[in-house]
């Protein structure tokens, strides 16, 4: 069995969505139907009239419009690219769920900054922190804590580092497949990487981590959240599966990590 209830400890790695919050891809919008409501869609479907229903109320609806960007979500590759090494891309419906559950290790890149680059030495230096090599089909969770600062202040979108373009090939040159990371992108903030560009005219600081799925197979994960809450850095199992919506480059996910209550000291 994956899950003991007296063995395991649950810990939800999942941003929450609030509906109507300002946000930097998109605005979600939610309309609720309420049990009043509920009843009389029901009671056309059905044929009968609302005060038929027991108590004249029936089941709950939620509408939402909400981009598949938004909250906690697992970017495919189709995301990066049309193609990847050549060959067609892979969207949301064609990942494979084998990359979506596997052993977690969380990495600690809480030292870098805002817009700050998070580099191959970092990621090298936080596994060896822990006494840890990075293995085939680990699902690598870079933590920056950065989740704190979600639906307090606009900081959130702004104020993360990101990763890079070396330190992302070198999770991948180990066989890693799911990366994801606690902050609003995998790359460094939208302004930081534009003020490089306008500075350098240099296009390689736009977008490097996520441009890397041009040359390699790989999805990541972005607004993880509560990473700080997980007791030990690895020996647990994480599962991301994501909603499938056809041909899209993403899908929401409900992450969540599975903890043996034995590992934790």
């Amino acid at each position: 069995m994956l899950f003991d209830r007296e063995k395991n400890l649950l810990i939800d790695l999942t941003l929450p969505i609030y509906p109507f919050h300002q946000d930097v891809v998109g605005f979600p919008k939610v309309c609720s139907w309420g049990h009043t409501a509920g009843a009389r869609l029901n009671s056309v479907q059905a044929g009968i009239e609302p005060d038929d229903m027991p108590e004249g109320k029936s089941q709950a609806w939620e509408e939402a419009t909400i981009a598949t960007h938004l909250g906690t979500h697992l970017d495919a590759p189709w995301h990066f690219y049309p193609t990847t090494a050549g060959k067609p891309s892979k969207r949301i419906e064609d990942v494979p769920l084998e990359w979506c559950i596997g052993d977690g290790v969380i990495l600690d890149l809480t030292h870098r900054g805002p817009g700050e680059l998070i580099t191959k030495e970092d990621i090298v230096r936080a596994a060896k922190d822990i006494d840890y090599k990075i293995k085939p089909y680990d699902i690598v969770l870079i933590r920056t804590d950065c989740d704190k600062m979600w639906g307090t202040n606009f900081d959130y979108f702004e104020k993360h580092p990101g990763m890079g373009r070396e330190s992302t090939i070198y999770l991948l040159d180990q066989g890693v497949k799911t990366i994801g990371i606690d902050a609003l992108g995998f790359d460094r903030p939208f302004k930081t990487m534009g003020a490089d560009f306008r500075k350098t005219g240099n296009k390689d600081v736009l977008w490097p981590a996520h441009n890397v799925g041009k040359e390699r197979e790989y999805c990541h994960l972005e607004r993880l959240a509560n990473l700080w809450k997980v007791p030990v850095p690895f020996g647990f199992t994480v599962m991301v599966a994501p909603v499938i919506v056809e041909g899209a480059s993403a899908g929401w996910v409900r992450a969540f990590a599975i903890v043996d209550k034995d590992k934790i000291k």
